[in-house]
């Protein structure tokens, strides 16, 4: 029997199969969360929608900072960062 070595997330139980992947999504899942406090915070809003879009800013945090840099435009390009790192399906 083979044994494979899992990461998981603490905060989803996201599976990954490296140690670095998983530290990168579990780091992404702090600012989301921490981004929605901040939302909820300062808006009256629906809770599953300042998650929604906490999630979706810390998803796109390096292009946030490239716009806020001053190349705005990078927030309209298609492609996105973290979609290279994908968690595995347990049980695998």
């Amino acid at each position: 029997m083979a044994v494979i070595a899992v990461w998981k997330c603490d905060r989803d139980g996201s599976m990954f199969d490296n140690k670095k992947d998983a530290e990168e999504h579990d780091k992404m899942l702090e600012l989301a969360a921490n981004i929605t406090s901040l939302i909820e915070q300062e808006v009256d809003i629906d809770e599953n929608l300042s998650e929604a879009i906490g999630l979706l800013l810390a998803k796109r945090r390096d292009a946030l900072a490239r716009a806020c840099k001053g190349k705005p435009e990078v927030l309209l390009e298609e492609t996105h960062e973290t979609d290279n790192v994908t968690p595995i399906a347990a049980g695998q």
